[in-house]
């Protein structure tokens, strides 16, 4: 028997070895089209460019001289004179600096609390012998159909003596109603078989949760810690309320001094050329403001489709 007959003989003989590793494609999957493909790559590419360009104006023009901002109309889209003297002034007038450490301590010790109460909350709502478990469950649920305006809000926080301290921007969202049922269907999906396991070697609830659950649970955590971090984080509104401009956070100077327009320092005073232009300012506020949250996203994006799925599918 010759050797072509051999490898035709021979299962899959004939094929490379890249061929065989090859996927298969479905019988009722239709080949792309190379028009269909290209089309998929340009709106692809306007996509990238919508989202990238308008972030890289908002580096740049932070990092612009003012001959820069003034040579391109206020927006500079690459610096040909790059400084850092934005920055050096956001830092050296305090304001940003204070709110920079408030918005940090808020993140911080908020996202921690909220964590504790809703995995204490959403485990107990995801036993099934909890006393009262259902009746309970739908009375939070209807609290993230019908929530609470604005008025019953600042009554609360007037009534626990918080106005103008920095517990009022984490009490009134203490627990997310979307966080717990995310949580809570996470819980459920755990086997049962592990709860009945653990409670024969004589462990508790507290100890099941430490031990057994939240080890398995760390996609959800992830997730659910980071939506906390990110809505304590972006929080102005409260602050706006609740603070006076002594303990402001970082997000409401950013509404403050960029939004509104106003002014971080009296950039009248002094050799005009020696004060960084109105844009720099806002855009070097803007990038302080927005870095952080975007450092701390890739590490738990992997975390989000398990995460989130899980939990809401099995609720």
């Amino acid at each position: 028997m010759s050797s072509a007959t051999q490898s035709l003989s021979r299962p899959g003989g004939g094929r490379s070895r890249a061929a065989r590793r090859r996927p298969v494609r479905p019988a009722w999957v239709e080949q792309p089209r190379p028009a269909t493909q290209a089309a998929k790559a340009v709106a692809l590419a306007v996509v990238v460019l919508l989202v990238t360009v308008p972030f890289l104006i908002i580096v740049s023009t932070s990092f612009a001289s003012n001959a820069d901002v003034v040579a391109n109309g206020g927006w500079v889209l690459w610096p040909e004179h790059p400084t850092l003297r934005a920055y050096h002034e956001l830092f050296d007038g305090g304001i940003v600096t204070h709110a920079l450490w408030v918005s940090a301590g808020v993140t911080v010790i908020g996202t921690a609390a909220s964590l504790a109460c809703t995995i204490g909350l959403a485990y107990a709502l995801s036993r099934r012998d909890v006393f009262a478990g259902k009746p309970i469950l739908l009375l939070i649920l209807f609290t993230f159909l019908f929530p609470p305006g604005m008025i019953p809000g600042f009554l609360l926080v007037k009534g626990l003596h918080l106005l103008n301290s920095y517990g009022s921007l984490v009490a009134p969202v203490l627990v997310n109603v979307f966080n717990l049922v995310v949580l809570r269907g996470f819980f459920q999906s755990v086997p049962e078989e592990l709860y009945e396991a653990a409670r024969l070697d004589g462990a508790g609830e507290w100890l099941i949760l430490r031990r057994i659950v939240l080890p398995l649970s760390k996609a959800a955590l992830a997730v659910v810690g980071l939506f906390y971090a990110v809505s304590y984080w972006n929080a102005w509104f409260y602050a706006s309320i609740y603070l006076d401009s002594d303990h402001w956070p970082l997000q409401q100077v950013l509404r403050t001094y960029v939004v509104g327009g106003s002014q971080l320092a009296d950039s009248s005073a002094g050799d005009a050329s020696a004060v960084a232009a109105p844009q720099t300012i806002q855009m070097a506020v803007l990038v302080v403001a927005t870095v952080p949250i975007l450092l701390v996203y890739p590490f738990l994006q992997k975390y989000f489709t398990k995460g989130v799925l899980t939990g809401a599918i099995k609720s």
